[in-house]
């Protein structure tokens, strides 16, 4: 989505489960105003947090008027099929991404058990995943993109223009998304925990920004990272707080770029415990399917 709307929307990493929330991003032309709506990963719940990121994925076929499926060359399909039954059923056009093609060229990628992949070719490859995908959703377009590359951006967009239908616009025409700057606060903050934390601690952080004081020249920020144990909440600041004030630090690059302004940011971490299985605490923490 970021490529197609032409500004970092959406967080991205290397991890799995990086996107929890549903976010639009909006692309506006004198012709014509598109809203992409980039939803979490597909995944099989293990506790109230994923069940409502599913949700937010589900929510997306309700009022979709083309969806676009993103999977990759090293996805597995099957683990997914409950999902895609629902897709199989969709009256609305479905492209397919197949994307981090560019992949294919740097290293092997098994295709199917059994295969040896070793000396095929990165065509090859990419045509038995196309026939694999293709068996899966018969009706949906397929298009092999590489999203870090932009390969395939401009005739997917092209695509998606072709399948619009024509209504009015929702949205001003010099609004880019639907969150609020705090949002993209919390969002920028997670992100860099994702990056320099490793195994579960990343997945049992959420980011609550309690002030956002903006001027005409600066931001003054005060942010809190829960976690759900003690034991994490060391981890997080780390020996006398060196690796929370990395996250601070680099995190405070990254909003300065983002809102073009001096930022002044506090962090703090917290413990709420077994916050990823309330619901009171996710709601609390934006997580509204509805």
């Amino acid at each position: 989505m970021n490529q197609l709307v032409g500004e970092r929307i959406s967080i991205a990493t290397f991890k799995a489960q990086t996107t929890r929330h549903r976010i639009m991003g909006i692309v506006n032309t004198p012709e014509m105003q598109i809203v992409f709506s980039d939803t979490p990963g597909v995944l099989k719940p293990n506790y109230k947090m994923q069940e409502m990121m599913l949700a937010f994925s589900e929510s997306a076929l309700a009022d979709a008027d083309v969806l676009l499926y993103v999977t990759d060359v090293v996805e597995n399909p099957e683990k997914n099929m409950e999902f895609l039954e629902k897709v199989q059923k969709m009256t609305i056009p479905v492209i397919l991404l197949i994307n981090k093609i560019d992949e294919l060229k740097t290293h092997p990628i098994p295709v199917m058990e059994g295969s040896s992949q070793n000396t095929r070719s990165s065509q090859n490859i990419l045509s038995d995943i196309v026939e694999k995908w293709h068996s899966l959703l018969p009706n949906a377009e397929i298009l092999p993109i590489s999203a870090k590359n932009k390969f395939g951006v401009d005739l997917l967009l092209k695509r998606i223009q072709e399948l619009l239908p024509e209504s009015p616009a929702y949205f001003d025409k010099d609004q880019l998304t639907d969150k609020p700057a705090r949002f993209f606060v919390s969002e920028i903050i997670r992100e860099k925990i994702l990056l320099y934390y490793d195994k579960e601690i990343p997945y049992s952080v959420e980011v609550s920004v309690e002030s956002f004081k903006e001027t005409e020249k600066n931001i003054h920020i005060r942010a809190v990272i829960y976690v759900e144990r003690d034991s994490q909440k060391g981890i997080i600041i780390g020996h006398q707080g060196i690796a929370l004030k990395k996250v601070g630090s680099e995190s405070r690059k990254a909003l300065e770029k983002f809102f073009d302004k001096r930022i002044f940011l506090e962090t703090y971490v917290k413990v709420d415990k077994d916050w990823r299985s309330s619901e009171r605490e996710l709601q609390h923490f934006g997580y509204n399917p509805d």
